[in-house]
C-alpha cells in the first residue's frame, strides 16, 4: 500500500505531466487554430442516447494545463504542510476531486455537464473549508456553500430556459441574439458573480480562509473563484451584445472595495483574499468593457503569482505557530530568506512591476481601458484601485519582512519540499506573462497613447508604494488613529457591512417570524387547541372517572338521588 508520502508525490507528478502535455497541446491548437468537439456515447437504449460532450480548443486546454501545473505544486507542497494532520489522506483525495471538478467545468460546452463540475466545486470546497473541524470553519463553510448555491440555481434556471432552443450546447448559440438571450445571459452573469464573489456576494471569499493554506492557494489562484470568470469569458459573445454598464459598475466597486478593505486588515490570509477579490474585479471589469481575451490572459498570470503568494504565506504562518496577524510578525527576512524572496517576487508581480508576469496583463488591461469609450469615473476608479493594490502589498511586505516590533522564539525552518514547489512557481510568476503574451496574441497589442497616459500607471504604482511606506511608519494601528478613524476602519475592513447583509440581515426577519410562530402555535393557544385537544379531552374524562370511582360517598348519594328522581319523573 502506498504511504502518505508517496501518495502526495505520485499525485503531484501525474498532475504535472498531464498539465505540461495539455499546455503544449493547447499551444499547438492555438497556432493551428484547431478545435476538437468530442461526443462520448455513454448509453444508447431504444433510440435514446446519453452522451457526454467535451470541447478541446486552445482556451480550455491551456487553462486545464495551468490548473494541473498549479495543483501539482500545491499537492507537492501539502505533502510537507499536512504531514502532521491526521486526515491527510482524506485531504489529498478531496483536493484531487476539486481539481477534477474544475477540469470538468472547463472542457464542457454543455450547460448540463458544466453544472456537474460547478456542483462538484461547491460541494468539495465546503468539505475543504470545514477540514479543521471547529465552529468558525463550520460557519465559513455554510456561508461558502449557501452563496454558491445561488449560482447553482441560476445555472439550473438557465438550463430550463435553454429548452426554448434546440440544444443545451451553449456554444451553438454564440452568434445569435434575440430577446430570449437576455434572460439566459442575466442568469449566467448571476452565476458568475456568485462564484467569483463580486458585489453583493463578496462576503464568502475572506470567510473561506478557514480552509488549510494549500486549499486557499488552489481556490484563489485557479479553481473556484476563477470558474465564474471563465464561464463569462465563454459566454462573452452573448454578454457583449447587451449594455454592461450596471454589471461593470458592480465589478469596479468590488475592485475598489477589496483594495480598501485589504489596507485595513491585519490577518495575512485575509489580506491576500482581498487581493484576489480585487484582481477578480479587474478581470470582470475588462471583460464587460469588451476584452475577454485580456481577462483570460490576466486570469492565467494571476493564477501563477497568487498560488505562490499563498504558499509563501502558508510557510510563514506555519513558522509563526499558526499566528496569522501581521502585527506579530516582523524581521522574517533574516529567518526565512528564500521564502521572503519568493514572497517579494509574487508581490511585485501582483503590483504590476515592469517585466514581471502581472505587468504584461495589467498594463495591457489599463491601456485598453483608457482607449475604451467609458467616462472619467471608470478611469479614476481603475487607477485608484491599482494604487490601492500597491499600497496594501507594500504594507504587508513592510510588516512581515522589516517591521520588528517584538522578539519571540519561533521554530523558523524552510522545508525542502515546500521550497522546491515555490521555485517552480517563482519562475512562472516571472516569465509566464511574457510567454503567454507572445503565445496568446498572434499580433502584438499596440496601444498608441500620449506619454503622460503611458506613464500614469507607473506613477500610480510608485505613488502607492511611497504612501504605503509613509503610512506604515506613521503606524495607523495606534490607539489615537483607531479612535479617530474607527468608523472608517470598521466600514472598510467589514467589506462595507456585506457579511452582515449576507448573514444576519437575511436571517433576522425569518428568525423573528419563526419565533413568532413558535410563541403563538408551538407554545401558545395552538398547542392546546390543536395539538393537545384530544389529549386534553380524554384526560378530562379520565379525571372525572377517577374521581367517581374513588368511593366518594357524596358522588354515590348524588347519583342515587339523580336516578331516583329521574325514574319518578
Amino acid at each position: 500500500m502506498l504511504s502518505k508520502l508517496s501518495l502526495y508525490i505520485l499525485g503531484s507528478l501525474m498532475l504535472f505531466l498531464l498539465g505540461v502535455i495539455f499546455f503544449i497541446l493547447g499551444s499547438f491548437y492555438l497556432v493551428w487554430d484547431y478545435v476538437v468537439f468530442m461526443d462520448w456515447e455513454i448509453l444508447s437504449l431504444n433510440g435514446c442516447v446519453i452522451t457526454m460532450t467535451f470541447l478541446f480548443d486552445w482556451m480550455s486546454l491551456i487553462f486545464v494545463g495551468c490548473v494541473f501545473i498549479i495543483s501539482s505544486m500545491v499537492i507537492y507542497y501539502s505533502e510537507s504542510y499536512m504531514s502532521a494532520d491526521l486526515s491527510s489522506v482524506r485531504f489529498y483525495f478531496l483536493v484531487l476531486l476539486f481539481v477534477l471538478s474544475m477540469m470538468m467545468m472547463i472542457v464542457s460546452p454543455n450547460l448540463m455537464s458544466i453544472l456537474i463540475g460547478w456542483d462538484g466545486l461547491g460541494l468539495v470546497s465546503y468539505c475543504l473549508v470545514i477540514h479543521f473541524q471547529n465552529y468558525k470553519s463550520y460557519s465559513a463553510g455554510m456561508l461558502t456553500i449557501l452563496t454558491n448555491r445561488i449560482g447553482d440555481v441560476a445555472i439550473l434556471l438557465s438550463i430550463a430556459w435553454m429548452l426554448n432552443y434546440g440544444s443545451w450546447h451553449y456554444i451553438y448559440y454564440m452568434g445569435m441574439w434575440d430577446f430570449f438571450e437576455f434572460y439566459l445571459v442575466s442568469l449566467i452573469v448571476l452565476a458568475g458573480f456568485t462564484s467569483s464573489a463580486q458585489i453583493p456576494f463578496s462576503s464568502w471569499l475572506p470567510a473561506a480562509m478557514a480552509a488549510p493554506t494549500p486549499v486557499s492557494s488552489l481556490v484563489h489562484s485557479s479553481t473556484l473563484v476563477t470558474a465564474g470568470v471563465y464561464l463569462l469569458i465563454r459566454f462573452s459573445d452573448m454578454i457583449l451584445n447587451m449594455d454592461c454598464s450596471i454589471i461593470l459598475t458592480l465589478s469596479m466597486m468590488t475592485m475598489f472595495m477589496a483594495g480598501l478593505g485589504a489596507n485595513m486588515e491585519f490577518d495575512l490570509k485575509k489580506i491576500i483574499a482581498f487581493s484576489t477579490l480585487s484582481q477578480l474585479g479587474l478581470m470582470m471589469s475588462i471583460l464587460f468593457i469588451g476584452y475577454p481575451i485580456l481577462a483570460f490572459f490576466h486570469l492565467l498570470t494571476h493564477a501563477f503569482f497568487k498560488a505562490l503568494l499563498f504558499l509563501c504565506a502558508g510557510l510563514m504562518i506555519h513558522c509563526m505557530s499558526d499566528t496569522q496577524d501581521i502585527r506579530y510578525m516582523g524581521g522574517m527576512m533574516n529567518q526565512l530568506p528564500f521564502t521572503c524572496t519568493c514572497f517579494c517576487i509574487s508581490n511585485m508581480s501582483l503590483c504590476g512591476m515592469p517585466f514581471m508576469a502581472g505587468f504584461y496583463s495589467k498594463d495591457l488591461i489599463m491601456e485598453m481601458m483608457m482607449m475604451s469609450s467609458y467616462n472619467f469615473f471608470i478611469f479614476m476608479v481603475f487607477f485608484v484601485s491599482i494604487g490601492l493594490t500597491v499600497f496594501y502589498t507594500f504594507r504587508v511586505v513592510y510588516y512581515v519582512l522589516f517591521y520588528n516590533n517584538m522578539y519571540v522564539c519561533q521554530g523558523y525552518i524552510e522545508d525542502g519540499v515546500m521550497m522546491r514547489s515555490m521555485i517552480f512557481l517563482s519562475l512562472l510568476a516571472i516569465f509566464s506573462g511574457s510567454m503567454l503574451g507572445w503565445l496568446i496574441f498572434p499580433v502584438p497589442f499596440l496601444a498608441v497613447l500620449p506619454l503622460y497616459l503611458k506613464m500614469i500607471l507607473l506613477m500610480c504604482i510608485f505613488m502607492g508604494g511611497w504612501l504605503s511606506y509613509e503610512f506604515s511608519l506613521f503606524n495607523l494601528s495606534s490607539s489615537l488613529s483607531l479612535d479617530r478613524f474607527s468608523l472608517f476602519y470598521f466600514f472598510s475592513s467589514s467589506m462595507w457591512f456585506m457579511p452582515y447583509f449576507s448573514t444576519s440581515m437575511v436571517c433576522e426577519g425569518s428568525f423573528f417570524l419563526s419565533k413568532g410562530y413558535s410563541d403563538v402555535m408551538d407554545e401558545g393557544w395552538g398547542e392546546y387547541m390543536i395539538s393537545k385537544s384530544s389529549l386534553s379531552f380524554s384526560s378530562f374524562i379520565s379525571r372525572v372517572m377517577n374521581y367517581y370511582q374513588y368511593n366518594n360517598v357524596k358522588i354515590y348519594l348524588m347519583v342515587f338521588v339523580f336516578i331516583v328522581g329521574f325514574s319518578l319523573i
